[in-house]
């Protein structure tokens, strides 16, 4: 019997047969319904998270600086353009900046921010590969961070601007710990609605239907 060549044994699979498995693996995944489905749910859900994000950040600058309404849309002072639209071409980036000089945010913020965004164009414009396996989501792991400069965001708007103008909180303790914005609720709400156990996911629902039954 020929000797068995020296480190053959630690070879395992040739690459055809590892090349074979992985394309196995792939379309298993691909045509396994619950794989298929929790991957195009997870991928949407970022991108619904990053549409809050930006929403939150442009919005909510551009309404500190509305003065009232017309016919066809509201109106905006003109410092709106003076102090926030000249830091940048981009609406964004010049709300994110504004942000930064008012101390809401800081230089790690929008280092995070940047990571969050290109993440973002990753699954918008890779979201085949992901589905298909041929590309991991790198989304999974940035949603913590894109939810938590959410938050910090909205709270700063929450504690500096909207709790001071609520007489129901003069001499309050403030918790900010303890504070939940709108924006964060609808994303543990879709979260819950679309990825969580069935009798939970649709309790939702059901509740909704029983008010509107009860009114």
């Amino acid at each position: 019997m020929s000797e068995e060549p020296k480190g053959a044994a630690d070879l395992g699979e040739c690459p055809e047969q590892r090349g074979m498995n992985d394309s196995t693996r792939k379309w298993e995944e691909f045509l396994n319904p619950e794989v298929l489905k929790a991957k195009l749910i997870a991928a949407s859900m970022y991108l619904t998270a990053f549409e809050l994000l930006k929403d939150s950040i442009i919005d909510r600058v551009k309404g500190f600086y509305i003065t009232g309404f017309d016919e066809s849309d509201t109106t905006v002072s003109s410092a709106y353009a003076a102090e926030v639209l000249s830091l940048n071409k981009s609406c964004l980036y010049a709300s994110l900046l504004w942000l930064k000089k008012q101390d809401a945010i800081n230089d790690d913020d929008l280092s995070t921010f940047e990571a969050i965004k290109t993440c973002r164009n990753g699954v918008a414009h890779e979201l085949r590969r992901i589905v298909a396996g041929d590309l991991e989501g790198a989304f999974v792991e940035q949603l913590p961070a894109l939810i938590s400069l959410l938050r910090k965001i909205e709270v700063w708007w929450i504690v500096n601007f909207e709790i001071p103008i609520n007489s129901e909180f003069d001499g309050a303790e403030i918790d900010e710990a303890g504070i939940v914005p709108g924006a964060i609720w609808t994303i543990q709400l879709m979260f819950e609605v679309a990825l969580g156990e069935p009798e939970k996911a649709s309790y939702y629902l059901n509740e909704f239907k029983k008010r509107r039954k009860e009114k």
